[in-house]
């Protein structure tokens, strides 16, 4: 075998194309077996035809201005589609220009290139999805646990149990909610707590109170906890009057009526997420107990607290003592109700 056959039969194999035709007129001196494979008889071929007249132009400007021109070109000549990679280069063979056409099949490269390209988009749609869903997910852990719980909880897999010294517990629970519940379509009824609890997580987030649970129509918040609040019996104190002062404005313009009965409570409190499956945050201790016990003993529309609070409360709060009561669990105890806020006092006028 000559070696002019071993080089066309290398060039074939590799799936380079070449011909050799003139610059002036573009007549072709010489095309390999590939290149005819692909374009077809150089004389006679409507492929050749349509390439040349749509890159004559610019082809010929960048062979003058460069030596070479590169690009690509779809052809058909089956069924499936070819992209073709053009490669010209301007030269000079016996002092006539002629050019030297070289042509890669890059149709399986553009292809891989193609399936990469849906595949990254594919792959940026759900990032975005889980990106969405992580957040979707860390609001809800939000909602159900303070934010440094969740950090924790987000790091290690677990959370520590705490116990929290000097909290203040406020438990808000709704009067006659059982019998409006089994008397109004269960829709309404939902729509009424989201309403009024909505309104009491602002309350809270307002004041720096921390909003533990719901518990049907029972509304727990505490103060002091993950992070110290020196007054923390201030800040449910103010949850509590803003509870009781929404309602009465709300039932001014709502078709349904709303009593509630609050009770606080200070002291300790263990804080730790319950359960393995489904994980909840949860507190308990005697701070909890007792702000529970105390709603109980609250009248309608009352806050009821331990006199041992009085300190805390007195100079912002308007204090009355109800003496002691025997209370389930806790034994007899001197409580107070929390009524609203201190006039502010107006300035002397001097003459």
């Amino acid at each position: 075998m000559s070696i002019a056959a071993i080089n066309e039969r290398l060039l074939r194999s590799i799936g380079v194309g070449v011909a050799i035709l003139r610059f002036s007129d573009l007549k072709f001196y010489y095309v390999n077996p590939a290149f005819e494979d692909w374009f077809g008889d150089p004389v006679t071929s409507e492929v050749i035809t349509g390439i040349i007249e749509d890159i004559r132009d610019e082809a010929r400007s960048a062979l003058r201005e460069n030596g070479s021109f590169a690009g690509e070109v779809r052809i058909k000549p089956k069924r499936r589609t070819l992209v073709i990679a053009l490669s010209l280069t301007l030269t000079e063979v016996d002092g006539e220009e002629m050019i030297v056409a070289e042509c890669q099949n890059i149709t399986r490269m553009r292809e891989l290139e193609q399936m990469i390209d849906t595949y990254s988009t594919m792959v940026e749609r759900n990032t975005r999805e889980l990106e969405r869903e992580k957040e979707r997910v860390e609001k809800l852990l939000l909602n159900l646990m303070p934010r440094s719980v969740y950090e924790e909880f987000k790091t290690f897999g677990v959370v520590t149990p705490q116990l929290y010294k000097n909290v203040s517990v406020v438990m808000l629970d709704f009067v006659g909610f059982t019998a409006f519940a089994e008397k109004t379509d269960p829709t309404v009824t939902l729509s009424e707590l989201n309403d009024i609890f909505t309104a009491f997580d602002r309350i809270t987030e307002q004041f720096g109170c921390e909003r533990i649970k719901t518990i049907g129509d029972a509304y727990l918040g505490v103060s002091g906890m993950p992070e110290a609040a020196p007054d923390h019996a201030t800040v449910v104190a103010n949850c509590a009057i803003r509870f009781l002062r929404y309602l009465e404005r709300r039932n001014q313009s709502h078709q349904y009526k709303w009593e509630a009965r609050i009770g606080l409570g200070t002291g300790a409190v263990v804080g730790s997420v319950v359960g393995i499956q489904k994980y909840v945050y949860d507190v308990f201790g005697p701070a909890v107990n007792m702000a529970a016990r105390l709603q109980v003993a609250a009248k309608p529309m009352q806050i009821v607290a331990p006199e041992s609070m009085k300190f805390d409360l007195i100079d912002a709060f308007q204090i009355s003592d109800l003496g002691a009561h025997d209370i389930k669990g806790l034994g007899e105890m001197p409580l107070i109700s929390v009524s609203g806020h201190m006039p502010t006092s107006s300035p002397t006028t001097r003459f």
